[in-house]
């Protein structure tokens, strides 16, 4: 009797344990410097990528996508921080040897979203790209991250030296022979002059590691990170779990895998070839990782976002921001707006087209609401659950800012400025006054006509901007 007492007692006092179908599993699909006009479902028929469309197809496709900066480093920040990146310091993309600066990484203090579902239960995984700091205190497992496999700096070779199996571009100052444009090789290296500068040290002081040990890795680097991410779902999808998949593809060095360069022959211009070999070969991962969810019935559990970090750097990779203007590292829409969509099936509409502007700042938020957990004050984003679903009819953000030392912008409505200073200072550069809804390409400026507009998003910019921290770094 007094057993009978106790066992009745348990289950009164105990809390229930959690399902973990009450927690969604968050899976963020990450593509590096992949275009606005790039993909199938943005408007591209040159190149397939049928298996990144599907999550269009299965979800929603935001048309007014925005990330936190114009390039690798703020726009990473700004992701996992839930917060503009230059309220805290984050503000410019530190590259080579800088990696390994002290200075250079995510704040301690920055309360990762991967450390908010840690704290709910969540198993959390970084696989591939992290771009936050090199060094001892800024690595992933300090963040956050129950298991990493990946690499700490700003790229990596997809196959190093002999470079077997691929064609491999690269940039040289100079050409063998004093040949001008490209070098063609006979063993699938070629070379190219246009950039007019050489090849970063991407290998550099930069080991691919599985959590804090170098191994080394013999499959091409986009397989890799598909196998480590099909393997991590695997191993976990009897918990809730956390994956951010941050791809290096389609980032430069130029590389394309033999079997989609054969794919792709009929592409006469070979950087545009390799180029759509790395996409393709990208949008088959793709479809890996939500074959793996299906295959652990894990489709109608699982939140799924996918986006670049930023636009493409068009003139390095040849990608298209089309119908956007300008390119990685600058502040015009081509290097802001970016492909994005998400899908949850069974909780938000399929085959839907959201016009309003949404933020990648919005991932955390709405991991958050998902998963329970109580974010930081201090995030910026919000929770894009009721805004897909038609509870909330309004627009997600009225204003999104933007600052890289004399290159800032400010969209506000339908409004925008853009200001192209140098680093350091802002030089002999204007602010220029864009409206989205009509010229959504930048071509016409409208600083004179519309002079109240333009004083209006001047002012918001600056106050925005009293705000910030200066550079960490």
């Amino acid at each position: 009797m007094r057993i009978l007492i106790f066992l009745l007692a348990l289950t009164i006092t105990l809390p229930k344990e959690a399902s973990s179908n009450d927690q969604p599993n968050i899976v963020i699909l990450f593509a590096d410097d992949l275009g606005y006009g790039e993909l199938g479902c943005q408007g591209n028929p040159e190149i397939p990528t049928p298996h990144i469309d599907s999550i269009a197809a299965n979800g929603v496709r935001f048309t007014n996508g925005y990330v936190a900066g114009p390039n690798c480093s703020p726009s990473r920040a700004g992701l996992l921080s839930g917060r503009i990146p230059t309220r805290f310091g984050y503000e410019f993309n530190p590259t080579g040897a800088l990696n390994e600066n002290p200075q250079f990484g995510l704040p301690a203090k920055e309360i990762t979203i991967a450390e908010m579902l840690h704290d709910q239960g969540y198993t959390t995984g970084l696989i591939g790209k992290w771009h936050q700091g090199g060094t001892a205190e800024y690595h992933p497992f300090r963040h956050g991250f129950d298991e990493f496999f990946g690499f700490t700096h700003e790229g990596h070779y997809f196959v190093p030296p002999p470079y077997q199996g691929v064609t491999t571009m690269l940039r040289r100052k100079a050409l063998p022979g004093g040949a001008k444009g490209r070098w063609i090789g006979k063993k699938g290296l070629l070379y190219t002059d246009h950039m007019g500068h050489n090849e970063p040290d991407y290998d550099a002081n930069n080991p691919i590691v599985r959590g804090g040990q170098p191994v080394v890795e013999t499959e091409y680097l986009t397989d890799a990170l598909t196998r480590e991410a099909v393997d991590f779902i695997d191993r976990h999808d009897d918990k809730p779990f956390f994956l951010y998949l941050a791809y290096n593809a389609v980032h430069s060095p130029l590389q394309g895998a033999d079997a989609y360069m054969e794919k792709f022959a009929a592409i006469e211009d070979i950087h545009r070839r390799i180029f759509a070999a790395m996409l393709s070969n990208l949008d088959d991962s793709v479809g890996a990782v939500l074959e793996q969810l299906r295959k652990s019935g894990l489709e109608e559990n699982t939140l799924v976002f996918f986006l670049s970090d930023n636009g493409g750097p068009t003139r390095e990779l040849t990608s298209s921001n089309a119908p956007l203007r300008g390119e990685k590292g600058q502040m015009y829409e081509g290097a802001l707006r970016v492909p994005f969509m998400v899908q949850w099936k069974g909780k938000i509409p399929a085959d839907k087209v959201y016009e309003r502007t949404v933020s990648s700042l919005d991932i955390y938020a709405t991991a958050a609401a998902q998963s329970g957990a109580t974010p930081p004050k201090k995030i910026e984003g919000v929770d894009l659950l009721p805004y897909l679903t038609g509870k909330n009819s309004s627009n997600p953000h009225e204003t999104l800012y933007w600052r890289q030392g004399g290159r800032a912008a400010l969209r506000h409505g339908d409004w925008k400025i853009v200001r192209m200073g140098g680093r350091n200072k802002v030089g002999d550069a204007a602010w220029e006054l864009y409206n989205l809804e009509t010229d959504p390409g930048e071509a016409n400026d409208l600083a004179k006509v519309h002079p109240a507009e333009l004083d209006q998003l001047i002012s918001i910019w600056e106050k925005m901007n009293s705000e910030m921290s200066d550079p960490l770094f």
